[in-house]
């Protein structure tokens, strides 16, 4: 079933569009503030919650592999991001934030403010509403 494209609907994918858009302002705004990319401060994002090969990673940013491979090789020089065997495949190489990474990734975290801020004005049931509502429109199944 198509939904109907009423007002309100526009509207609110309008509403959808500006969160978006200020996000990734912020969000390529905090990366600049540690020298990175914004693809850059999203692969490291990825990694710090886990480990995970190039082709995944390029799966989950919807890039080509070899794009990633470039980046994480840029990451690795600085520092922020080392190759590890993968324990149930060693033919696979699996990309980790090392510890200076991981500390990058929590301060990027820690800088959107704009992600967290309005949140927090909303009571807890409330934010608990608009996790589900999300989840719903993704198809994502609520823990």
């Amino acid at each position: 079933m198509t939904p109907r494209a009423d007002s309100l609907t526009a509207e609110i994918v309008d509403l959808i569009g500006t969160v978006v858009t200020r996000y990734y302002e912020e969000y390529e705004h905090a990366a600049a503030e540690h020298s990175l990319t914004g693809a850059q401060a999203r692969l490291l994002s990825l990694l710090s919650v886990e480990p995970l090969p190039m082709r995944k990673i390029a799966e989950r940013l919807k890039c080509e592999p070899s794009n990633i491979t470039g980046i994480v090789d840029r990451l690795e020089s600085r520092g922020l991001v080392e190759r590890r065997p993968d324990p149930a495949d060693r033919r696979i190489k699996l990309a980790a934030p090392t510890a200076e990474g991981a500390r990058t990734a929590e301060a990027l975290r820690m800088s959107l403010h704009f992600a967290r801020e309005p949140l927090g004005e909303l009571t807890s049931a409330e934010r608990t509403l608009l996790k589900q509502l999300l989840q719903r429109m993704l198809g994502i199944t609520p823990e």
